[in-house]
């Protein structure tokens, strides 16, 4: 299961644990992905979503069908 929003495509990122004596260690920063049921209007469905919570804020503010026109567009929703 990859950590990628399907809206955003926001993936993990790289960085370092740097500890008080400044020793550093690889680490990952991965997004906060919750998974979420949306009912699309438009055309009567429901869809499943793997997305951040700041998708879910840009969903709340925009509605659905915007965002998920926009994500097409963008590439990162193949449907």
């Amino acid at each position: 299961m990859s950590k990628v929003c399907e809206i955003t495509g926001k993936r993990p990122r790289s960085g370092n644990n740097v500890s008080h004596a400044n020793n550093k260690t690889k680490r990952r920063f991965n997004p906060n992905l919750q998974k979420k049921k949306f009912f699309v209007p438009e055309e009567g469905v429901w869809v499943n979503l793997k997305l951040t919570t700041s998708a879910m804020r840009t969903i709340n503010k925009n509605g659905i069908s915007e965002v998920l026109r926009e994500a097409r567009e963008k590439g990162f929703l193949k449907k």
